[in-house]
């Protein structure tokens, strides 16, 4: 693993969670940008035509 030493500056049980948690964020924020921005996205959604 190339990027193992920056387990040497955060700690796993700190940097995992914070990792996981942005990307979540992240999936989170790009679907309601995706669902308030485009007609199709809540017609495929709830079964529509595409």
């Amino acid at each position: 693993m190339n990027q193992g030493r920056i387990w040497t500056v955060v700690k796993p049980t700190v940097g995992l969670p914070l990792l996981l948690g942005s990307v979540a964020v992240t999936v989170l924020l790009v679907h309601y940008a995706i669902l308030t921005h485009t007609t199709w996205f809540a017609a495929y959604w709830q079964g529509g035509a595409h």
